[in-house]
């Protein structure tokens, strides 16, 4: 995980894929409703629908599940979603950012104070942890869709301001306001992506001992347990093994 700052990253290094699946697929299904809610249930008009389309079957998520989800979306027309960000220090005093999807901030805002407080943490206001951040539109893309030398080139066409080649994918790098400007670009010649978010990225990240690293483990799980969180951010470099 060194250089990244996304939980969700390493959390399948960590061997949970498996025992999250079912919180996974459900924390997908939100995005795909919310997103199907907010634009055209048509993914091929809708770009956050089709990315969020995309992650899912990335995730080996059944069509019927993204079907069902998208259906959902003209169902609970009373429900309505909201994008919050919280941003505080966790063990460690390791900066955090988190983001949640809720139809109630009220319990969300309290879910989340209180496991950063069990945790010996703290909440923090909006810039109180994001500044130790670069927020980025992140396209990664599996290897075996396209080589190292033509991924470079296509995300140079594509105004992509990096590109990464690492251990199993390539990240494609660019400004937030671009993202879905250089996904059309490159969706020319790609057909399967991994996913398209915007992530928080670490400026400078820091290291924890092995100690250390358990707990902060044990705190980004029980964040992501919260069925409103969607996104774990933190500039902890944590290992892979």
């Amino acid at each position: 995980m060194a250089g990244h700052s996304h939980w969700a990253g390493i959390k399948h290094k960590k061997g949970k894929a498996d025992k999250q699946r079912s919180k996974i697929f459900s924390k997908l299904s939100k995005e795909i409703t919310v997103a199907a809610k907010l634009g055209d249930k048509d993914p091929a008009m809708n770009a956050r629908l089709r990315s969020a389309i995309q992650t899912a079957r990335s995730a080996n998520m059944p069509k019927d599940n993204i079907e069902r989800a998208i259906v959902k979306s003209s169902v609970n027309t009373g429900t309505n979603f909201e994008n919050l960000r919280y941003e505080g220090f966790g063990p460690e005093n390791v900066a955090v950012i988190v983001e949640t999807l809720t139809d109630n901030k009220n319990r969300t805002a309290s879910s989340v104070r209180t496991i950063f407080q069990k945790a010996g943490g703290s909440l923090g206001t909006q810039g109180s942890a994001s500044h130790n951040f670069n927020q980025k539109g992140v396209i990664k893309v599996n290897k075996d869709e396209i080589s190292d030398e033509e991924i470079l080139e296509l995300a140079i066409e594509s105004g992509a301001d990096e590109c990464v080649t690492k251990e199993e994918f390539h990240e494609i790098q660019c400004s937030v306001n671009e993202i879905y400007n250089v996904k059309k670009n490159l969706e020319k010649k790609i057909n399967n992506f991994i996913s398209t978010e915007i992530e928080w990225i670490s400026l400078n990240s820091i290291k924890v001992s092995k100690e250390q690293e358990e707990n902060l483990i044990e705190f980004f799980e029980t964040l992501e347990d919260n069925d409103d969180v969607q996104n774990i951010f933190s500039n902890v470099e944590l290992n892979n093994n």
